[in-house]
């Protein structure tokens, strides 16, 4: 923000900004960047992965803040608009006067109408760059996390352990939030709260540890084809347990979805039984998530979407590491042993596992501060488009090879998925609502 204000300096003070300037690159030059380029180089990355990251936490709190601050304008500017006097302002002010018409018709000026038209092409314009922020980061996070959590999971693989401390990691960065005031604490919340959270929690570890699991024996690609899936799974459990009876139209198109997944499944060249049946549980454990979510906490609207996720981790966690340590945990030293071996340095394997853990939850809250700012339609065709883009990115870091028939038949159930957000739009429109609960 100073180099900008700097920049749009008079030429009379071009010696205050260009003694800025210099002052400014001198100190990146004597300190910052020696300072990436040994921390990249003790952990074996690149030398442009740490400024990655530190922009994209950067821009993780400051979506946070402005949304605060934003939020905290919006009774000033109505007040504003409404001739009310600024509550924090002079008491004794009045009202702006409003020109008259000489006609008496009324008390709109003649520009109006101009600055009106203009305000909603200025409005339209910021939304849609920051609709484009968040999905730009979206994206992004996604794609790092994906990239390190294979990573970890080729040198150490241990699933339950991983996904434990990615949990551990999402619990303290809400923590942290919530303590910095940066995310408001929902209040109240009481025993009726946790008791609901129970059910969406633990399914929500089934999915989380089940698509780990899945990770660490087939390639992130073929996961992430496989999780495309979940659509299906969603018709089908809505309507065997009387939740939501979908249309015809809806039907039909989770049958591109099928035979995609099926056709990617039979050409996998990694194809692992573990990974297949990994994914699948993994789609019906987030399913699940959302029916229960649905159920036992739509008495609690007051808690937002990013407060609910930060308290579904917490008690994810609590429900993982226990049985994380019986499944594996007698392992863990010697798999650690041999990490160690199997990377250039130490620091390399914990800067991994941090970045898998802390974009795991960035790439979550992005996800959830882009639902509250879009359309669900809009938000599963990101969805979609989320899965090309990290299964692209998969294929170019680690090189998995691809028969033409795979690539076809993940085609097939990515458009598949694409058709089945385009048909649940039209049913909600024409007036399909859920199935009324069952009375015993």
């Amino acid at each position: 923000m100073i180099s900008s204000v700097h920049a749009l300096l008079p030429p009379s003070l071009s010696p205050l900004r260009s003694s800025y300037h210099y002052r400014t690159e001198t100190h990146h030059l004597r300190h910052v960047a020696p300072m990436r380029f040994r921390a990249a180089s003790i952990c074996g990355l690149p030398s442009e992965t740490v400024p990655s990251l530190c922009f994209s936490v950067r821009q993780s709190v400051l979506q946070i803040g402005l949304k605060r601050i934003s939020a905290g304008l919006r009774p000033v500017a109505a007040a504003a608009a409404a001739g009310v006097p600024d509550p924090d302002g002079d008491p004794n002010a009045s009202p702006a006067p409003q020109s008259q018409d000489p006609t008496g018709g009324g008390s709109e000026d003649a520009g109006s109408y101009d600055r009106s038209s203009s305000d909603g092409v200025k409005k339209k314009s910021n939304s849609r760059l920051n609709l484009a922020i968040v999905f730009g980061f979206w994206y992004f996070q996604n794609v790092v996390f994906n990239i390190y959590n294979k990573k970890v999971l080729n040198v150490f693989p241990y699933p339950w352990l991983l996904a434990s401390f990615q949990l551990l990691a999402g619990s303290l960065w809400m923590c942290a939030l919530w303590l910095s005031g940066l995310q408001p604490f929902p209040r109240p919340l009481g025993r009726r709260f946790f008791l609901a959270l129970l059910g969406p929690a633990l399914f929500h570890t089934v999915g989380h540890i089940s698509a780990c699991v899945s990770f660490s024996k087939v390639a992130v690609s073929f996961t992430h084809v496989i999780k495309a899936s979940e659509p299906v799974f969603s018709v089908l459990f809505s309507a065997l347990l009387g939740v939501r009876l979908y249309p015809l139209p809806v039907w039909l198109s989770v049958l591109p979805i099928v035979a995609g997944c099926s056709l990617a499944a039979v050409t996998e060249v990694s194809f692992d039984a573990q990974g297949l049946w990994g994914a699948l549980i993994s789609n019906v454990g987030f399913v699940f998530r959302n029916i229960y979510s649905k159920k036992s906490l739509q008495d609690f609207t007051h808690v937002n979407g990013l407060n609910l996720y930060g308290w579904i981790s917490i008690v994810s966690l609590l429900y993982l590491f226990p049985v994380a340590i019986f499944v594996e945990g007698s392992q863990w030293v010697e798999g650690f042993r041999r990490a160690l071996v199997a990377v250039p340095t130490p620091w390399t394997l914990y800067v991994w596992v941090l970045l898998s853990g802390i974009f795991y939850h960035l790439y979550n809250q992005s996800s959830y501060q882009a639902l509250d700012e879009i359309s669900p339609l809009t938000f599963s065709v990101g969805n979609t488009m989320k899965r090309v883009v990290v299964i692209v990115a998969s294929v170019l870091v680690f090189r998995n090879p691809i028969r033409p028939l795979n690539a076809l038949g993940s085609a097939i159930a990515i458009f598949g998925t694409f058709l089945y957000s385009q048909a649940t739009t039209m049913g909600s429109k024409s007036g399909k609502k859920d199935i009324p609960e069952r009375k015993s």
